[in-house]
């Protein structure tokens, strides 16, 4: 395969990366790493240096579009980023201690039953519900625009939200993977911020802890420029394509969608680990 034919096809890929990433908030790295390595043979290591430059991409062209709207909640952002960043600290301490392939079963297994869990959805809040003290003293509470006017919510749990995303960033530190699925299915199903706010927070997130990541990638010489610019601009594209889809598009079709990313996610993590352990 020529450039000629390999930079367009690359460049479409990631357009169809970045526009799922903006509407699920995983990143359009769930779909360019397995991309460029399956159907155009790309080594893995280059194709996550390529990844991690699409995430940030995607976070920028994505989440500022959703700040502007009012979607993206940066208080819970910054606040969970903390959480998140000491996860993936420990997580790259523990990688060379600990057999990643036993781990990534697990994590497929966990992400499985996530994409069950969200695509059940969650139950309504109950009114009168008790205000989480710590969302009160660092005012998480938020609105974001909805059908018939702003709507109001409050974050509960909160607690419990910064454990899951420090498990988060263990993960991501330990197996190498973006962990926006989890940051999502934390904030939808444990703090009970609605799923449009939380896309698009966790959008606001994952560039931050990719920006690291991507800057270890070009020390070692994984970032290739020929590769990693039709990504970027594809990534780039297409999130802000996404970013005009989710305002109009309905909940229980981003829940779906959502959960069939995941569980594609799911799948692919068991049979890695699998591997690595066979």
């Amino acid at each position: 395969m020529t450039n000629l034919e390999f930079t367009p096809l690359v460049f479409a890929i990631s357009t169809a990366a970045g526009c799922l990433g903006a509407l699920t908030g995983l990143g359009g790295g769930v779909v360019v790493t397995p991309a460029l390595t399956l159907l155009l043979g790309v080594d893995i290591r280059y194709a996550i240096g390529a990844s991690l430059v699409s995430v940030i991409a995607t976070s920028s062209g994505a989440a500022a579009a959703f700040v502007r709207e009012g979607y993206s909640n940066i208080r819970i952002g910054m606040f969970l980023e903390v959480a998140t960043t000491l996860g993936a600290l420990l997580g790259a301490f523990l990688a060379t201690r600990t057999p990643t392939s036993i781990l990534a079963v697990i994590f497929g297994v966990v992400l499985l039953h996530s994409a069950w869990m969200s695509s059940r959805g969650r139950p309504r809040d109950v009114a009168g519900q008790t205000p989480d003290a710590l969302a009160e003293r660092f005012k998480l509470n938020g609105a974001y625009p909805a059908e018939h006017g702003l709507e109001h919510y409050r974050v509960v749990r909160v607690k419990t939200g910064l454990g899951l995303m420090f498990g988060a960033g263990t993960l991501s530190g330990l197996l190498g993977i973006g962990s926006g699925a989890l940051k999502v299915i934390a904030m939808d199903q444990a703090m009970r911020i609605p799923f449009k706010v939380s896309t698009t927070t966790s959008n606001f997130m994952i560039g931050v802890t990719a920006a690291a990541s991507a800057g270890i990638y070009l020390s070692r010489g994984y970032i290739e420029p020929a590769l990693t610019m039709p990504v970027m601009l594809g990534v780039l594209a297409g999130s802000l394509i996404g970013a005009r889809q989710l305002v109009s598009a309905r909940v229980g079709v981003l829940r779906w969608i959502f959960a069939g990313v995941v569980a594609v996610m799911a799948v692919e993590m068991i049979v890695s680990g699998l591997r690595g352990s066979g």
